[in-house]
């Protein structure tokens, strides 16, 4: 059953006859009411005096019922006045609109185009593509300035029903194989939205007659939520121009922050993140230069413990991966056959932890197992290998009670 809504989007008030009363469900002898299908959400507005808060189409005889907020005081056989709730249609036709621009921006940019989905949120729209071609985040300008461009030309969005298979025969006609709902009369007609000369749809939605009815269009982000499947989402309306803006500002700031015009932000970006990696492989050098020194003290002032050389000290501003393998090459005796029973460092980070290695005797896990016994935590590993977390005591605590 086509809607009256979609044929005629601009009605916002009418006049109609109640033909059925369920509780808060109530159905029509004719409704302009939107009912949620194809991923456009279903009107909002008021019955009869009584807020509307959802519309859909009953399986098997698509009758569009309309749910109450509360139950009503009319009955069947009433003349009642409806009442669309204008913003809220308005933002959907102008998404919807919106929708189309972007895929038609899509064919003239994307490779083996097809729909894979869409969905009119409130403060965003999604469009799923099915293309081959990687949308990279210059696709993503590239789909944005076309989309406006469409807007800016003002191009005429009409619709009309034409023959499902004559529909199918026309190449340009996109179909969305998910949300085809909407689109089937009950003649076998499928209903085809224009927007001249840039995009042809297959769609049951409500449309603005006009691009330019749309307004700035701000594309947010892009995901893959399947295979094959990319989606982008975009803004219309409030939340387009608050985020144009706020990019803007934020494209300002990072201009002025780095003394240079907003269009050379790349190159000065780019500039930037070398630096920050030089500086990067400067400082784990120098932080490997600092380990390397502390570890060569620990090994000129070795412990003796149950008759065995252990290393054992502290290894300020490190975490426990970074030390682990070190630990594991004093263990081994660094290649030179020079290797002590047992090595053992504490540090912090966030918490304390211990990193124990030796040769398999005495048994890394043992060592651990006796410190978490002792300060509390845990742990745990192989024979050779162990390491523990989350100790109530300091670096140095943990170190003088294995130096005893």
């Amino acid at each position: 059953m086509s809607q009256l809504a979609a044929r005629e989007p601009e009605v916002r008030s009418f006049e109609a006859t109640v033909a059925d009363v369920d509780g808060g469900a109530v159905t029509l002898d004719e409704t302009y009411f939107y009912a949620e299908s194809g991923g456009q959400p279903a009107d909002r507005g008021t019955l009869g005096g009584v807020g509307v808060e959802d519309v859909q189409k009953r399986d098997g005889d698509g009758e569009i019922v309309h749910h109450l907020a509360d139950d009503p005081e009319f009955s069947v056989g009433e003349t009642v006045r409806a009442e669309i709730d204008d913003e809220f249609r308005t933002y959907c036709m102008r998404a919807h609109t919106a929708s189309h621009a972007l895929y038609g921006a899509g064919r003239k940019v994307l490779d083996e185009l097809g729909y894979g989905g869409f969905d009119i949120g409130e403060r965003k729209v999604r469009v799923d593509f099915t293309t081959s071609t990687d949308i990279t985040d210059e696709t993503l300008a590239e789909l944005e300035r076309l989309t406006n461009r469409a807007v800016w030309d003002s191009l005429d969005v009409s619709w009309e029903e034409i023959p499902e298979e004559e529909a199918r025969e026309r190449d340009e006609v996109a179909f969305n194989t998910k949300t085809e709902e909407g689109v089937m009369s009950d003649s076998d007609t499928v209903r085809v939205v224009s927007i001249d000369g840039w995009d042809w749809a297959a769609c049951g939605g409500t449309h603005v007659a006009d691009t330019g009815e749309i307004g700035p269009v701000t594309v947010l982000d892009r995901s893959n939520p399947g295979e094959g499947l990319t989606r982008v989402e975009f803004a219309v309306g409030p939340t387009a121009i608050r985020r144009r803006a706020a990019d803007v500002r934020a494209a300002r700031e990072a201009a002025r922050t780095l003394d240079v015009g907003v269009s050379e932000l790349p190159e000065a970006a780019e500039r930037v993140s070398e630096q920050v990696e030089q500086l990067e492989a400067d400082l784990s050098d120098a932080k490997e230069a600092v380990l390397s020194a502390r570890l060569a003290e620990l090994r000129e002032n070795p412990v003796e413990r149950d008759g065995d050389e252990w290393l054992v000290g502290t290894v300020a501003d490190f975490g426990p991966n970074e030390v682990a393998d070190r630990a594991r090459e004093l263990a081994n005796g660094d290649g030179d056959g020079d290797a002590p029973n047992a090595v053992v460092l504490a540090g912090e980070d966030g918490a304390t932890f211990v990193v124990a290695a030796t040769g398999g005797e005495p048994e890394a896990g043992d060592v651990v197992d006796e410190v978490t016994a002792e300060f509390g935590g845990g742990g745990g590993g192989s024979p050779t290998f162990a390491q523990g977390g989350g100790l109530d005591a300091n670096p140095k605590e943990v170190v003088t009670y294995l130096q005893k």
